[in-house]
């Protein structure tokens, strides 16, 4: 793939290679029999034509290359169109995932000032109703029958570009593509300012990473992972759920959908993989024609991935890439080998994360909390010893959006000897590498627990934890202030055990706690329903708003 263009270029290519091969496949409701229908459908040509007339329209009614636009737009053939639309007008796509909330929402389009909003009626409603980006926002496009606030449907922006021929794909790839937002799961959402060459270069190391040729039939059950495919190839089918609750996805849908369309690979976060896990095993489910599983947003529990592997075919693998949404992917490891680091992860080694990539140079430096402006401030750890992750490579983003105290949070300025400068971006995750060049997560930077006996990672934590079969999951939590923490260990059984039930599981969850000299410090023990998590992948838990729990409960 040439690396020095729009990554637009990449549908072209692919429209010309395989124009009838369908690009995107939807659900469409229910037939007589309540079957569900799947005839919305796109073929490669069909996407790229529809595109290009979308991405011409924007540009005579109004729209400019390098402007930014908010895009709103529930998946399905619309967004795939209009994704690839600005991408090939030059016009910067604002997302933001809909699952952080109404107000962060706003806060997020009032530092992004888009001049465009594209979005369904009810998004253009909340922006009406709540005043977002009020003060930006100049040109509206409706992606729906009716527009009574005004501006265009998309329909007739795309009539309108039909019969023009603007030069589509201008500029390099340099050139801003979009901004994607954060989830914001250990603090406010940051813009994350995305060149071509960014997209370009995750398209050839996800195709590298997993082997992976165009004419497979994906399934993302995360819809900006399903934008990657019409630049690898793929025919990407929409599972029918809502994708701001992976969690609360339907197995049994799930599994209707892979075996009728022959699904080859799917992404799924790792609740929404637990969920379809015990459906498959309680029900003796078989997923023959999947032959690849990747799942990222947090770490994948062994427990998960052994009953996954249970109805998937023996030669399938399952991926669990580490990365962040300003760089990725970063290392890779395959569930086989994520079996064989199960010992030493239950010992508190914290979770392999497995290689990293080729093109990628990941180093250890010593954890601080303060900027650091310049490489030859950093302090490199010696080898085995728990540092804060950082990487540089072709897909690492340079830049957030209008965030500059972002930028000096996360991004180091490293000169090389021929005298250019390359960026290096600190991941806020701590972890370590062994002697087979494997990285070993060990948490988040910002939820290290530091007590007066010394530092606990929630990582080398949990997972000692974790191994009883009557815990669906555990969360380290520091009460107080650094260095003088009080680790807290907040449990989330499974099923609903009553007074005496939750006695004896903390006896035996103390008795694990004491066969490892870093979790005997553990004294406090706390159980919780349900713990909160993240709402883009519904894995990465809530440590900040548990640990003001714990504060409560043992203030009591």
């Amino acid at each position: 793939m040439d690396s020095t263009r729009n990554i637009a270029v990449a549908l072209s290519e692919m429209a010309r290679q395989q124009p009838e091969t369908v690009a995107i496949r939807c659900p469409s409701g229910r037939d007589a029999q309540g079957r569900r229908r799947w005839d919305r459908c796109l073929t490669y040509a069909e996407l790229d034509r529809r595109s290009d007339a979308i991405a011409r329209g924007l540009l005579a009614c109004g729209f400019a290359r390098g402007e930014r636009c908010a895009l709103m737009v529930r998946p399905g053939p619309e967004l795939f169109a209009l994704m690839f639309a600005l991408f090939k007008a030059g016009i910067v796509p604002v997302l933001i995932d809909p699952g952080i909330g109404r107000r962060a929402l706003g806060q997020c389009l009032a530092e992004a000032a888009p001049s465009g909003f594209i979005g369904i009626p009810l998004a253009h409603a909340a922006r009406l109703l709540l005043g977002w980006a009020r003060a930006s926002v100049r040109r509206t496009v409706t992606v729906g029958r009716i527009a009574p606030w005004g501006g265009l449907r998309l329909d007739q922006v795309e009539a309108m570009g039909r019969e023009r021929r603007d030069p589509l794909c201008i500029g390099d790839a340099d050139d801003l593509a979009a901004i994607l937002f954060t989830s914001g799961s250990t603090g406010p959402p940051k813009g994350v300012c995305y060149r071509h060459r960014h997209f370009r270069a995750q398209v050839d190391m996800l195709r590298e990473a997993f082997g992976i040729e165009p004419g497979g039939v994906d399934l993302p059950t995360f819809p900006p992972f399903a934008l990657f495919d019409p630049a690898l190839g793929l025919t990407s089918v929409i599972p029918d759920m809502d994708p701001t609750r992976p969690a609360k996805a339907d197995p049994a849908g799930l599994v209707e959908a892979i075996e009728r369309h022959g699904i080859v690979q799917m992404f799924g976060s790792p609740a929404l993989l637990d969920v379809l896990g015990r459906h498959g095993v309680a029900h003796g489910v078989k997923l023959s024609s999947l032959r690849r599983v990747t799942s990222a947003g947090a770490p994948v529990r062994f427990d998960i991935v052994a009953r996954m592997q249970r109805i998937l075919p023996p030669e399938a693998r399952i991926w669990t890439p580490y990365g962040a949404t300003e760089c990725l992917p970063v290392a890779v490891i395959e569930g086989r080998e994520l079996a064989e680091t199960r010992i030493a992860t239950e010992a508190g080694a914290g979770t392999c994360v497995g290689r990293p990539l080729a093109r990628n140079l990941v180093r250890l430096i010593a954890i601080t909390d303060a900027p650091i402006a310049d490489w030859s401030e950093t302090r490199p750890v010696a080898p085995g010893e728990v540092g804060e992750i950082t990487v540089t490579g072709p897909s690492t983003t340079d830049r957030y959006h209008n965030r500059p105290d972002a930028d000096a949070a996360a991004k180091i300025r490293e000169r090389l000897p021929d005298g250019t400068v390359r960026i290096v971006h600190r991941m806020g995750d701590l972890g370590w590498l062994d002697d087979h060049g494997r990285l070993w997560f060990c948490g988040r930077k910002a939820q290290r627990v530091e007590t007066a006996e010394g530092t606990l990672h929630t990582e080398q934590v949990e997972p000692v934890f974790n191994r009883h079969p009557a815990v669906r999951r555990c969360a380290l939590v520091g009460v107080g202030t650094r260095p003088n923490q009080r680790p807290v260990l907040v449990v989330e059984p499974e099923g609903r055990p009553g007074r005496r039930e939750r006695a004896r599981l903390t006896a035996a969850l103390f008795e694990l706690g004491r066969q490892h000299a870093h979790t005997r410090r553990i004294r406090d023990i706390l159980f919780h329903p349900a713990l909160p998590v993240d709402i883009r992948h519904n894995a990465k838990i809530d440590r900040e708003h548990l640990a003001a729990w714990a504060a409560r409960r043992l203030r009591r």
